[in-house]
């Protein structure tokens, strides 16, 4: 027997899950021209303004405002900037009943794509957006805007339905996500709060447990320059910038061998890894180098803050000085300092989602943990939000041909359509004909 709707009545189901279907062409062409849009870090600008255009053609109350750094600075969650925000957005639109009657909700998602990396590796352009055997490709196509749209279209559904949501609804398309999380801690710092929020991320038809946190950093490594004739008497910063890596790999294990001491981490192999995402070094090639500077993501377990993990891999890199042959190695923060979270079971909103989802895919909820960052952390860990991530089926995700399942688009839209109608409550306006 399907869980109940909330509220909601079969008939009232039907009908919301019959606008989906009536408006997914147009969802999908909405999709299309987002990903058409290459919104990399501080170049977000124009995917923005489609979404803007989109919130307020749907009479939304509209706000849109640039990052503060120094503001983000002040608090815990902050990840450190390395790039100006001028121009750099968020846009939320707002959508409030006449009578606020029911539970609010936050949808929320981000806009920010990583980089493409080489383009004629891809099969075609990364921003062409085509359908092909039931895909849509390009970058930013499932991580997320696929997403992104299906937080629209499934409020589009709701209305087309004959309803009117009874609670109010704050529609976040932010930025860096990919890199610092500061845009859902800015939305956070601007006030605003729900009583759950769904963040539709690439999660293969499925909802996130739990998540690591994340630290980005930056690691220089000096060196002593010479002619390549006399190369004893000089110090490569490149091979010493080897032997860090080695270091902190070291630590990286370490971390590994604790995951039986964290919740929902003991069955995965491998749940704590180190990226050296970077590294460049030298001056000329008949130098010996006398720098070198590589890049680290680092993940670390729910739990463990981002102080306590950082300390940790500072005290690695400031061994290396006490060696045989003294390393300098000398780490800088870049991004994410970020804790990682878990999403505690039996909230009434994972309860209605276990629903809503059952409806649509005819089978259980499951649920996952995930070794990446996720935007959640910032509603849950600080605003005690249950945090539901779900969303569609994608591959290739930061990499080359990434692409998300139509099909799974269709029915992620329904479901969160329906969690919208049923967490919310719905004024009734009768069938639309």
């Amino acid at each position: 027997m399907t869980p109940a709707l909330g509220t909601l009545t079969d008939e009232q189901a039907r009908r919301i899950e019959t606008a989906v279907d009536a408006a997914f062409d147009a969802q999908l062409a909405f999709t299309q021209e987002l990903v058409k849009h290459p919104s990399r870090r501080t170049r977000e600008g124009s995917a923005q303004d489609l979404m803007h255009e989109a919130m307020a053609a749907r009479g939304f109350e509209m706000d849109r405002w640039e990052l503060d750094p120094e503001e983000l600075a002040a608090h815990e969650g902050f990840g450190p900037v390395t790039v100006s925000y001028a121009g750099v957005t968020n846009v939320v639109g707002t959508y409030r009943p006449g009578a606020e009657r029911g539970r609010s909700l936050i949808l929320n998602g981000h806009i920010d794509v990583v980089p493409e990396g080489p383009e004629d590796v891809w099969s075609r352009s990364p921003w062409d957006a085509s359908i092909i055997d039931g895909w849509m490709y390009g970058r930013g196509a499932g991580d997320m805007k696929a997403g992104l749209a299906a937080n629209l279209f499934a409020f589009d559904a709701v209305r087309a339905a004959g309803f009117d949501p009874a609670g109010r609804i704050h529609f976040q398309s932010v930025v860096e996500e990919e890199c610092t999380g500061n845009g859902s801690l800015a939305a956070f710092l601007r006030g605003y709060r729900a009583d759950a929020v769904v963040i539709p991320e690439p999660e293969e038809d499925m909802l996130v447990r739990a998540n690591v946190g994340v630290l980005w950093f930056k690691v220089r490594v000096s060196g002593s320059p010479t002619h390549p004739r006399v190369m004893g008497s000089g110090f490569n910063a490149i091979d010493a910038a080897y032997t860090a890596m080695a270091a902190l790999r070291e630590v990286e294990a370490k971390w590994n061998l604790e995951r039986f001491n964290h919740r929902y981490f003991e069955d995965l192999e491998h749940p704590i890894n180190f990226n050296f995402g970077g590294i460049v070094g030298g001056d000329w090639p008949s130098s010996v180098p006398a720098w070198c500077e590589f890049d680290v993501r680092a993940a670390i377990y729910p739990g463990i803050t981002a102080e306590e993990a950082w300390t940790e891999l500072q005290e690695c890199l400031a061994g290396l000085a006490a060696g045989d042959a003294p390393i300098e190695a000398v780490p800088t923060r870049t991004g994410f300092f970020a804790q990682g979270y878990v999403l505690e079971p039996g909230s009434d909103a994972e309860s209605l989602l276990e629903a809503t989802h059952e409806r649509v895919f005819g089978a259980q909820l499951e649920s996952f943990t995930t070794p990446g960052y996720l935007d959640g952390r910032v509603f849950a860990l600080y605003a005690g939000i249950p945090s539901l991530v779900y969303g569609p089926v994608s591959e290739a995700i930061h990499g080359f041909d990434e692409r998300v399942s139509v099909e799974s688009i269709r029915r992620i839209t329904k479901s969160i359509a329906l969690f919208i109608a049923g967490w919310c409550g719905i004024e009734d306006r009768g069938p639309v004909s």
